[in-house]
């Protein structure tokens, strides 16, 4: 979403643009020493703080593959990915799985994992929470519509993954544009989260900006307030054009939304 040939040019032109912090998605192929280290560095460096770390690749999503090389290839990804949210204090998310769903699910939404698919993805699930043990670092799980993902489309359903494994490295990403399409009534699915809430993705029902579709903002902004959640609020949307423009005007109608 921010244009620049490094991560210190982006976070650099975030913090003109009236920012706080920066999600990465580094791609797998890229990432290497020297990026990690400029990583690591960039808030004392810009003041901009990198508060969610995520490796993307073709194998991303693939974690609960029945092909066990692409399995372990992603889950390595996964597990890297939280090591170094473990040094810098972010957060990472994980789903079942992750893709284009072929075909797509029209009329049979909210697929249902089995026994044994809860049981093995709990048993992952654990492997990476046990590499964020003890740091400011979280693996959370975001729920996906059914577009995305089969499974784990609902907030209340990605709840009950995150009570069965009781950790406190754990926790939810709510990632509005998917409630749009899988919730009933998305304030009130963020106040059943009450307490699980970590990381917030924004994107509108139509996954432009923030104020440029017709989700309730003031409703969902109220809804965050009830939970007394105090984390980031990160887009993951369409730029709708120059971001030089765009994510400036985004950053004040936020601000003014949080005010009130």
């Amino acid at each position: 979403m921010v244009p620049g040939a490094t991560l210190t040019d982006k976070a650099e032109r975030l913090a003109e643009w009236g920012y706080d912090a920066i999600a990465v998605f580094q791609p797998l192929g890229e990432w290497n020493a020297s990026v990690r280290a400029e990583l690591s560095s960039l808030t004392s460096r810009t003041g901009i703080r990198p508060v969610e770390f995520v490796l993307t690749d073709d194998i991303y999503g693939k974690a609960m593959s029945s092909d066990p090389d692409l399995r372990e290839r992603c889950r390595a990804m996964y597990k890297e990915a939280a090591s170094v949210c473990a040094e810098i204090g972010a957060v990472t998310e994980i789903e079942f799985e992750y893709g284009v769903q072929n075909p797509l699910p029209l009329f049979d939404p909210f697929q249902q994992l089995s026994d044994d698919q809860i049981t093995s993805f709990i048993a992952f699930y654990r492997e990476l929470l046990e590499i964020v043990e003890g740091s400011d670092g979280r693996v959370l799980l975001e729920p996906l519509n059914r577009y995305e993902s089969k499974y784990l489309n609902l907030v209340s359903d990605n709840l009950d993954i995150i009570q069965a494994v009781g950790h406190t490295n754990a926790g939810l990403l709510p990632d509005v544009f998917h409630m749009s399409i899988e919730e009933a009534d998305i304030p009130a699915s963020l106040r059943q989260a009450r307490g699980h809430v970590v990381h917030v993705h924004l994107g509108d029902n139509n996954r432009l900006l923030p104020g440029h579709g017709h989700l309730d903002w003031p409703g969902i902004v109220q809804a965050l307030r009830d939970i007394d959640y105090d984390g980031y609020l990160n887009l993951e949307c369409s730029t709708e054009g120059d971001p030089a423009r765009t994510l400036p005007e985004t950053a004040r109608y936020l601000r003014q939304l949080l005010r009130s």
